[in-house]
């Protein structure tokens, strides 16, 4: 199982990034994935997940209208595309993955506990 997330930058604030994981060794029907992210000095927090289930997506609040995860299962890829960003959305942002627990199916994925994770991209948002 492997990921990597690129399409991070410098961008102002107000502007727009797309994130993509790009993923390999195993498809999203089997495995739960989503996007996380952690700030300079503070904890990784969760910020967007997908059901391998239906594709329901969950959001953070902090995150919730201004961002949209989705996946492409052909090109095994999942996409962050994150909008009218702020200078807090700075961090560094990772996605993973862990094997789909089908008892947990209809849970958000905030509380998963991913154990493959990609390299991070950075996402610098400037005033």
């Amino acid at each position: 199982v492997q990921l990597q997330a690129s399409g991070g930058g410098l961008v102002q604030a107000g502007g727009s990034l797309r994130l993509s994981c790009n993923t390999s060794g195993f498809t999203f029907d089997d495995y739960a994935i989503g996007w996380f992210r952690q700030a300079p000095g503070k904890e990784r927090d969760t910020i967007a997940c997908v059901s391998s289930v239906d594709g329901t997506t969950y959001y953070a609040d902090s995150v919730k209208g201004r961002f949209t995860i989705s996946t492409d299962n052909i090109k095994n890829t999942m996409y962050l595309q994150m909008n009218s960003l702020k200078p807090e959305d700075t961090a560094k942002y990772f996605c993973a993955a862990v094997l789909r627990d089908y008892s947990r199916d209809y849970a958000s994925g905030f509380d998963f506990h991913y154990d493959s994770w990609g390299q991070g991209t950075l996402v610098t948002v400037s005033s």
